[in-house]
């Protein structure tokens, strides 16, 4: 697929160095007509599955196969919805293979989904997937962790930096295709974008090893995307990789 220019996009996924398979997935997508471009902009996902061996690889393929194909197809002027859309169906379809494969009963996956069109953001969340923005040298975490760890630092009853090391910091409160519900983040209105700002999609592989302050440096120090994102994940790994480590990151150029 031809990317436009006006961005820099590098997508990277690596197994850590503890698990048999891959259970991440990740996408990026962009109109190849110019019309459509111009109303839905570019679109990236990233997506974390559980539920055993093959049940969170199909997950999480099944999610950023049906987001990417939900917004793809949406005729309407609103990325929020399509991403809303997608999202749900998603949902929709990850409980559906579910019930035809019972062996598979108990598959989800996180998911962050991101729009940029009309040079500004949108997202929609579930999870513990994280979106970053890197801006004026400062990073900032968009989304919030949907889990039970993240529910006691928003109470107030445990700092970040007691969380990161918390025995219980990877049991989730949401995921997609689990709950007959879904209960996603989508915010209410889209966050306006500038020149330079870089948008960052990664699994709790790599937040979970890597501080926000070094994956600022890495992305600050190196001139390419790509580069960034390898150091990222190598540091990941020198930590351990206890878990598959997942890095998409885009510049607006």
């Amino acid at each position: 697929m031809k990317i436009r220019t006006g961005i820099e996009v590098s997508g990277q996924s690596d197994i850590g160095c503890l698990r048999k398979n891959n259970e991440d997935s990740f996408g990026y997508w962009e109109p190849a007509d110019d019309q459509n471009f111009e109303r839905q902009g570019r679109l990236a996902i990233v997506a974390d599955g559980m539920g055993g061996y093959e049940g969170g690889q199909e997950a999480s393929r099944l999610a950023v196969e049906t987001l990417i194909n939900i917004y793809r197809a949406y005729v309407g002027d609103d990325p929020q919805q399509a991403l809303i859309d997608g999202l749900q169906a998603a949902h929709d379809e990850i409980r559906r293979y579910g019930v035809a494969h019972p062996e598979l009963r108990g598959m989800g996956t996180t998911c962050t989904a991101i729009a940029i069109a009309h040079d500004a953001l949108y997202y929609v969340h579930v999870g513990d997937t994280r979106l970053y923005l890197i801006r004026d040298g400062q990073i900032i975490q968009v989304t919030r962790d949907h889990s039970y760890v993240g529910r006691l630092v928003e109470a107030g009853m445990l700092s970040r930096e007691e969380a990161e090391k918390h025995p219980q910091r990877n049991i989730l409160t949401a995921a997609v295709g689990t709950a007959p519900e879904l209960a996603m983040d989508s915010p209410g209105r889209p966050e306006p974008l500038r020149r330079e700002d870089v948008l960052l999609i990664c699994t709790d592989g790599l937040w979970g090893q890597v501080h926000d302050a070094e994956i600022l440096s890495a992305v600050e120090n190196r001139e390419k995307l790509e580069d960034a994102g390898r150091e990222l994940i190598e540091l990941a790994r020198e930590r351990g990789g206890p878990d598959n480590i997942t890095v998409s990151l885009l510049r607006l150029r």
